[in-house]
Parts: structure tokens; C-alpha cells; sequence
């Protein structure tokens, strides 16, 4: 539980400061808390931070509040984490095997906080960050850094090396190198970018597609001067809710996926 909240400061700090730097609004949405008091200014311009910062520092609240009240026979709250994180445990514990229990609280913090980011925009009142593209960057950034230190720490700086030259083991292997070293380099470098677009565009086109739901059920009932409209909308939020949760499960998997090429290779295996 310590490394969890730990993990969650970690990624509240790496949100904020590339945030801070290419901070936007995203598109189209439903009224949010922000946005019912101003449209410009910091507040408006640093919104995906805010939203995105608070459910840190929310998460980290519950974790800690949990870990000093935790009990032999758990409560509901500790009962339910317990059982969440369990279940992220044997789902990383089947790609990583015996070095599960040294990542699953970074990927573990990971999925639980891009999900509730996923949520925050069909809550009411509530904005998704991961509709800014800057807040999406961060966290792939933060994989792609920490999947290097990872491979560095578990390679050594020759075996790091060797690896993004293709593991060459003989003449066609060397021969092989020029082609496979610019290759290996362009392939780390992509992977941030397709991560960070990904949940991007997913859950942006998402909370688009509500919002312009909500919107038509609203004009359907205008002309008869009805304060309430038709609830298209409420098919799309459960179709939300489940988008929500495959991105965050997408953008995790592939993040272990990542970790675990930078593995040995007798322990990946």
C-alpha cells in the first residue's frame, strides 16, 4: 500500500509539470464545475490539470486513509480494494510472472487512475482529462521513461545496447545492425506517441458523442417548452463506462507489454 501511494504522487507530479507547459481544453463536452464559472482565463486553461490533479491527490486520500485503518477481518472499502487490486495482480501476474509483485504498483496506480480520469468526464459536473492531449502525453511519457530506466536497470548499458541493436549474434546479425539499431530507436520513441493519441482520441470522441446526445434530447422537447429532454444519452454513458475501462485496461496491458520487453530475455521468458 506504501508504493501505491507513492506511485500516486509520483504520477500527480509527472501530470502537472508537462501539463503546466501544454496545457488545452479538449472538445466538446458537458457542462463542467470549471466551465459553469468561467470560459478563459488560468482556471479554464489549467482545467484538465485540476481535474486531473485532484483525483491524485483523491486516490491517495482513500489509499492512505485504508492502509492505517486496515484490519485483520476488512471492512467494505478495504475489502473492495483488496479484491481490485487483487484481480490487477493476477491479470499483470500472467504477462510478468515472478516480477508481478516488483511492477504491479506502478501499473497497478496506472489503470485505476487513467480509469478514473476516463470517468470523470460522465460523472456530472465532472471533466475527463484524458481528452487533453497534454495529460495523456504525460502518462505516456512517464511509461516510456520508466520502461527505460527498466531496461537499463535490468540490462546494464551494454545488454541496453545490445538490445536495440537486435541482440546481433553472428555476421548476418552484425551486418544487421545498422538497419536494426535506427529501426529499434524509432520503435521506443512511437510507442509514447500511439499510447498518448490512443486514449486521446478514444475517450474524447467518447464524451463528444454524449454530449451531443444530451443535446439533441434536450431540442427534442425545446419546442414544447420542457426544462428536461429525452435520455438519449443514457445508452452512450453505459457504452462509456465500458470504453472507459478498455482504455485504461489497452493503455496499461501495453504498458506492461513494453516493461516486459525490456526484460532479460530469460525472464521474459
Amino acid at each position: 500500500m506504501k508504493k501505491i501511494v507513492k506511485i500516486f504522487a509520483s504520477i500527480g507530479v509527472a501530470v502537472l509539470i508537462p501539463s503546466v507547459v501544454f496545457a488545452e481544453g479538449g472538445g466538446t463536452h458537458l457542462p463542467d464545475f470549471i466551465g459553469m464559472f468561467t470560459h478563459e482565463g488560468l482556471l479554464h486553461q489549467f482545467k484538465p490539470v485540476i481535474f486531473a490533479f485532484s483525483l491524485s491527490i483523491f486516490f491517495s486520500f482513500i489509499a492512505i486513509k485504508v492502509y492505517r485503518n486496515r484490519k485483520m477481518i476488512p471492512g467494505p472499502l478495504q475489502n473492495l480494494l483488496e479484491m481490485l487490486i487483487e484481480g490487477m495482480y493476477d491479470f499483470i501476474k500472467t504477462i510478468l510472472g515472478k516480477d508481478t509483485r516488483q511492477f504491479i504498483p506502478f501499473l497497478g496506480t496506472l489503470f485505476f487512475y487513467i480509469l478514473g480520469m476516463n470517468l470523470w468526464g460522465i460523472i456530472p459536473g465532472g471533466f475527463s482529462p484524458s481528452t487533453s492531449l497534454s495529460i495523456t502525453a504525460s502518462l505516456a511519457i512517464l511509461v516510456f521513461l520508466y520502461s527505460q530506466f527498466v531496461g537499463v536497470s535490468r540490462l546494464g548499458i551494454g545488454g541496453y545496447f545490445d538490445h536495440l541493436m537486435g541482440s546481433p549474434r553472428d555476421v548476418i546479425g552484425w551486418c544487421l545492425v545498422p538497419l536494426m539499431l535506427p529501426m529499434h530507436i524509432i520503435g521506443e520513441f512511437a510507442k509514447p506517441f500511439s499510447l498518448a493519441l490512443r486514449l486521446f482520441g478514444n475517450i474524447t470522441g467518447e464524451d463528444i458523442l454524449v454530449a451531443a446526445f444530451v443535446g439533441l434530447g434536450v431540442t427534442a422537447l425545446a419546442f414544447v417548452g420542457s426544462p428536461v429532454g429525452l435520455p438519449l444519452n443514457i445508452p452512450f454513458i453505459l457504452l462509456g463506462l465500458l470504453l472507459s475501462t478498455i482504455q485504461a485496461l489497452v493503455f496499461t496491458l501495453l504498458s506492461t507489454i513494453y516493461i516486459l520487453m525490456m526484460l532479460p530475455h530469460e525472464e521474459a521468458h
